[in-house]
């Protein structure tokens, strides 16, 4: 029986069989998702009947069953009945995460090396180490741009900003430029995956070599003890993991993860770019996280502040949708998925669900105050959902909401404005951000005197 025969029959057993939509699902989609991007989950949406959970298409040759919601979240992170090894296209795979990385693996071996990752990106008393770094990089960039630097966009300003914050919280070494300029790498990197129809990709591959040869060099370097690499920094703890038998990782692949615990902090960039749209587009609440931050002194940790950001995630997720195989037989919805067909969760489906979330479309950072355990939103997964020890959640969810808040908090401050130009976001390209990456420019005379509160006033009232 041929694929395309056994999706029929399992769908004719729902009742499904005769519909013209589930005949359509049945023509592989891959081209489409890389032309449609962000808006491939709607289209393969349209084809259902209203509040689907579950709609069946075909993607890279294999049958695939598109979820979102709740149930399919849950669905997606049991370990028991989906596997991730090999689910992810071979150049997203080999190009973003390296090969060999924690993203690839399954089981006991997964949660071992994601154990390290708890401890150098999870922890609290790691965040808050990171914390004044980012403070003080975002508090000299507002400096500059007050200063009248025109140069930097919010995008290129958070790559540079937050790839120094995190080198240097790492343990790695080298001045300012050049972390500067290994984070412009990475930052490349994570722009290039998702073209491999453009020379962006093959710019990317190219990074992504350099990467390994850097990263190796210095995990080499740390092991000979010719660089320091202090306990409990990421450095250290890769440069000295050993695997589940007890064999220290290759120079190679330990340097991968050294570059996993520092390119997702660098990537929250692109939220950065979003949410510079977002706050001119919303001038009073942009406003009132200015008004925040100077009444606490502090750039970081503000509750308006982090609302935003939690609202820029929810809206603008990283990627549509993730990947996974199906290890049995699944249903969901009256839909099904054969063993060894894909099971892919609808990320942007799921953040904005009509039926998860009140008023869905709608920008709305108030829905995330006082709301301390985000993780419990079963429905929120902008770095994936589950648990994160056991599971596949990034670790690194807690720096890129404290790093994103930060930024939005600078981005608030009453002497510069964000430019309207060039703020148009291209849904088709994966990932994407507003074209400029959100322009920055002193603010007019006037508009400081108005914004800025008078000396010895509440900043509130």
């Amino acid at each position: 029986m041929s694929d395309a025969t056994a999706l029929a029959t399992d769908n004719r057993s729902t009742g499904e069989s005769d519909a013209p939509a589930w005949r359509a699902a049945l023509d592989d989609e891959s081209l489409s998702l890389m032309t449609r991007g962000y808006g491939f989950g709607a289209h393969i949406w349209s084809r259902a009947r209203a509040q689907a959970r579950a709609v069946p298409l075909r993607l890279l040759g294999r049958e695939a069953l598109l979820v979102r919601g709740s149930h399919a979240v849950r669905l997606f992170y049991e370990e028991g009945s989906i596997a991730r090894h090999g689910a992810m296209p071979a150049f997203v795979q080999e190009s973003l995460f390296g090969h060999g990385s924690v993203h690839s693996l399954d089981g006991a071996e997964h949660r071992h090396r994601k154990a390290t990752f708890l401890r150098v990106a999870y922890d609290d008393d790691r965040v808050e180490e990171l914390v004044p770094h980012f403070e003080r990089e975002w508090r000299e960039q507002v400096e500059a741009w007050a200063g009248g630097d025109h140069d930097a966009s919010a995008y290129d300003a958070a790559v540079a900003a937050f790839g120094r914050a995190s080198m240097t919280w790492a343990g790695l070494p080298g001045t300012a430029a050049a972390k500067s300029r290994w984070a412009a790498r990475l930052a490349q990197i994570v722009d290039g995956f998702g073209v491999p129809y453009s020379p962006e990709f093959l710019l990317a591959f190219g990074n992504r070599m350099w990467s390994d040869r850097h990263a190796a060099r210095l995990v080499d370097a740390a092991r000979a003890g010719t660089i320091p690499a202090p306990a409990g920094t990421a450095l250290h703890e890769w440069a000295w993991h050993v695997d589940e038998h007890g064999e220290l990782l290759s120079p190679r692949l330990a340097g991968i993860e050294l570059q996993n615990s520092i390119r997702p902090m660098i990537a929250v960039a692109r939220f950065v770019a979003f949410a510079a749209k977002e706050l001119h587009d919303r001038p009073d609440w942009r406003r009132r996280i200015g008004d925040e931050a100077a009444a606490r002194g502090s750039l970081h940790g503000g509750p308006l502040a982090t609302a935003f950001a939690q609202e820029v995630r929810r809206t603008a997720p990283f990627v549509p949708l993730l990947p996974g195989w199906a290890r049995h037989d699944i249903e969901l919805d009256g839909a099904r998925v054969p063993a060894g067909g894909r099971l892919l969760l609808d990320i942007l489906g799921t953040n904005t669900d009509d039926s998860s979330w009140e008023d869905a479309g709608a920008f709305r950072p108030e829905r995330f105050l006082d709301v301390d355990d985000y993780e419990s939103i079963t429905e929120f997964i902008p770095h994936g959902g589950g648990d994160v020890a056991a599971g596949h959640r990034c670790p690194g969810e807690k720096l890129a909401i404290a790093g994103l808040a930060t930024a939005i908090a600078a981005l608030s401050d009453p002497r510069v404005d964000i430019s309207g130009v060039g703020l148009e976001v291209n849904r088709r390209r994966l990932p994407t951000k507003p074209s400029s990456g959100g322009l920055i420019r002193p603010a007019a005379p006037s508009s400081r005197s108005r914004s800025e509160p008078a000396a010895g006033r509440c900043p509130v009232h």
